[in-house]
């Protein structure tokens, strides 16, 4: 079978570079607008199919080697060369507007980032401050209530204090998780260390974490590793029913990465990849904040063998 559909597949590609090479030709020749559109279509063609840059440029080399080895003088080869150039630059226009869309993408999703970001911050700042302040407020009032009544009843005003008080704390804790000020004034390996104690504090989940103490990234990069990593503990808390989970941090080379390990239930990858998974939902939030900072990740896992995350993000430092 493999057999079978190389066969097709090769002859496709003779085809085109045959294509290619008999425009190049062309151009060389005649300096046909004709010739240039099939260079710009060869090169849309290419794109579409995942060829890359260099697959097109080792095949022009090849292609302009030998319509120069055919030159008569050097007035000749100097025409064939700058017709070339001139095909070359229309061949790959496509991937230069591809990039260009996807740079403009990129700082699109940078800005809605941020905008995210400050709604969160928003968010944070009236669930501590605003819902505190209103807890409190309830509690005063409890108290001076329970002042007129009778003694049987203060016991239960003192333990719907202590409820009210309990959820207090609850929402203070929530309100940092959301956007904790530890991020922003020391980095985002101590807030991950606040973020994990948090995890485990809720669900008597131990997490290990190995990471070096000092060194910032930019804010941005920060700020996506965070949020990366708090949507990695929530699918394992929801999901992984895991007795351990390991996080790694560690620089290797112009990269900083973080490997995130559960020795969960696991489950296998295609899942994901077919988008019959509302968790999927949550790995495209974490691949769209990686790639507006530069990052990547990538998640191995498989039934009752645990899950693996580890996400790459450039290496530059403050």
């Amino acid at each position: 079978m493999t057999s079978a559909r190389a066969k097709p597949e090769a002859k496709h590609a003779s085809n085109i570079e045959h294509e290619f090479r008999s425009s190049l030709h062309a151009y060389t020749t005649s300096r046909s607008e004709q010739a240039l559109r099939q260079a710009y279509e060869f090169g849309r063609r290419s794109l579409e199919e995942g060829k890359s840059l260099l697959d097109i440029v080792l095949l022009y080399h090849e292609t302009l080697g030998q319509l120069l080895a055919r030159s008569k003088n050097s007035r000749e080869t100097a025409s064939v060369a700058r017709a070339g150039g001139e095909f070359l630059r229309e061949t790959i226009s496509p991937y230069e507007m591809a990039h260009r869309g996807f740079q403009d993408a990129v700082q699109a999703l940078r800005g809605l980032n941020e905008t995210l970001e400050s709604e969160i911050s928003r968010i944070a700042f009236a669930v501590h401050d605003d819902a505190g302040q209103l807890l409190v407020a309830a509690n005063l009032a409890l108290s001076e209530l329970s002042q007129d009544l009778p003694i049987t009843l203060r016991a239960r005003i003192s333990r719907l204090e202590k409820m009210l008080e309990e959820v207090q704390k609850q929402l203070r804790r929530y309100s940092h998780e959301l956007r904790p000020t530890i991020l922003d004034e020391l980095g985002w390996v101590p807030a991950i260390r606040f973020l994990a104690e948090g995890v485990r504090r809720r669900y008597n989940l131990p997490i290990e974490i190995s990471a070096p103490s000092n060194g910032r990234l930019p804010r941005p990069v920060e700020t996506a590793l965070y949020r990366v990593v708090q949507e990695a503990l929530t699918n394992i808390t929801k999901h992984a029913r895991a007795g351990r989970i390991t996080i790694r941090v560690r620089r290797e080379g112009r990269w900083m990465k973080c490997t995130i390990l559960d020795d969960g239930l696991g489950f296998d990858t295609a899942i994901l990849r077919s988008g019959h998974n509302r968790t999927g939902l949550g790995l495209l939030g974490m691949r769209e904040r990686l790639n507006a900072v530069g990052g990547t990740f990538t998640i191995e896992s498989a039934p009752g063998k645990g899950t693996c995350l580890e996400i790459r993000v450039p290496a530059r430092t403050e």
